[in-house]
């Protein structure tokens, strides 16, 4: 797929590039990841400076009203400069209450004052997004809601997360489903706070008789289905997208590792079969950066059908891509790429981690088997 940046597009790219040159280096991010926090404020304020958040935001909201093409390339520039600030959390929000008209908590997220992040995982649902237990119950003119979430990225950063819950049916009904914004604020909330292996924060959030009004509803109550996997896949794309610009990062710092590092009083790189090794590290990351071009460009506007089956084949072609390069990687590096003190150890981690966000290859495999029109050959 042939797929150019505009001059507008390039420009911003170029911009983002510039500022993770300029203040994001690795020094600067392993010293955030170490802080109380783990997350860096003047880092966030900095991307909604340059735009970033604002493109995720509609113009009705006070945003720039981006098309998810224009997101790809925020998320590709963040991949390949291995930030950790809680840019996918808002943004894959954001989508949420776009699509149920929150415009509310959107002029909020476009002036800059908060944060959010997405509640979904539940203990033992695996991949299932719909297999939800949180129970959301009707009391008054309100709703409490009892449960809990695991691995809610950024979910201790965040000013309210967006939460899906289950107000009828039985755990892994489709139907039933409704999604609420819960702001962090409210009593009832009990967050526990950790840093993954890739370096980012995680929560697990307990709600214990947590009271909501009807007004922190997402659409309508047992039909938050269809706008929890649109809004997923959404997800989807762009955790790809991250993933091609951390696989192009690794590829590079491969490649020079290759040209300065000597054996035999020869640089390593004029073996051939490490020359064939990195051939191959390239040819894998320009075809996980092809489909997720073609996912990010449709994940909004192809019909439900089509965006699944998009969707889940760039996650799986993702998958196997960032698997062999990150693999080829730490192995052409030797131990050296094994230590912390070395970059291409935590493109490896981040890369380890985005494939086990929001589905698998196993799990985005078998969705795509699925899928109406699928002929096994």
């Amino acid at each position: 797929m042939d797929f150019r940046l505009s001059e507008e597009q390039q420009q911003f790219s170029e911009s983002l590039q510039r500022w993770i040159e300029r203040d994001y280096s690795f020094a600067d991010r392993k010293e955030i990841i170490y802080s109380d926090t783990g997350v860096s404020t003047r880092s966030f304020n900095a991307l909604g400076d340059l735009g970033a958040i604002a493109l995720a935001i509609p113009e009705n909201a006070g945003g720039l009203g981006g098309r998810s093409e224009d997101l790809m390339i925020v998320m590709k520039e963040l991949g390949r400069g291995l930030v950790v600030e809680p840019y996918f959390a808002t943004i894959l929000a954001c989508d949420f209450l776009r699509r149920g008209g929150r415009t509310d908590v959107l002029e909020q997220v476009a002036a800059g004052s908060v944060k959010l992040a997405c509640a979904l995982n539940e203990k033992d649902a695996g991949h299932e997004l719909f297999n939800i237990n949180t129970a959301a119950k009707k009391d008054g003119d309100g709703y409490v809601i009892n449960g809990a979430k695991c691995a809610v990225i950024h979910g201790a950063q965040a000013s309210g997360w967006v939460v899906s819950t289950r107000t009828s049916g039985a755990a892994r009904d489709e139907d039933g489903i409704t999604l609420f914004y819960v702001p962090a604020s409210l009593e009832g909330s009990k967050i526990t706070d950790y840093r993954t292996f890739d370096g980012l924060r995680a929560a697990n959030i307990e709600w214990a008789n947590l009271r909501v009004p009807a007004s922190a509803m997402i659409g309508e109550e047992g039909r938050g289905w269809e706008t929890l996997e649109a809004a997923s896949d959404f997800g989807v794309a762009m955790l790809c997208a991250e993933a091609v610009g951390a696989m192009e990062a690794a590829n590079a710092q491969t490649l020079e590792y290759l040209k300065t590092r000597k054996q035999f009083g020869v640089p390593i790189g004029t073996f051939q079969v490490l020359q064939h090794r990195m051939a191959d590290m390239f040819i894998h990351a320009e075809q996980a950066k092809s489909i997720t071009v073609l996912a990010a460009v449709k994940v909004n506007s192809a019909p439900a059908e089509e965006r699944r089956k998009l969707v889940s084949a760039a996650k799986v072609r993702v998958g196997k891509a960032l698997q062999f390069v990150g693999q080829q990687a730490i192995q052409m590096h030797g131990g050296m790429g094994m230590t912390n003190e070395m970059p291409i150890s935590h493109y490896f981690k981040r890369l380890t981690a985005i494939e086990m966000t929001l589905g698998n290859t196993d799990f985005h495999r078998s969705r795509f088997t699925r899928q109406p029109d699928f002929m096994a050959v």
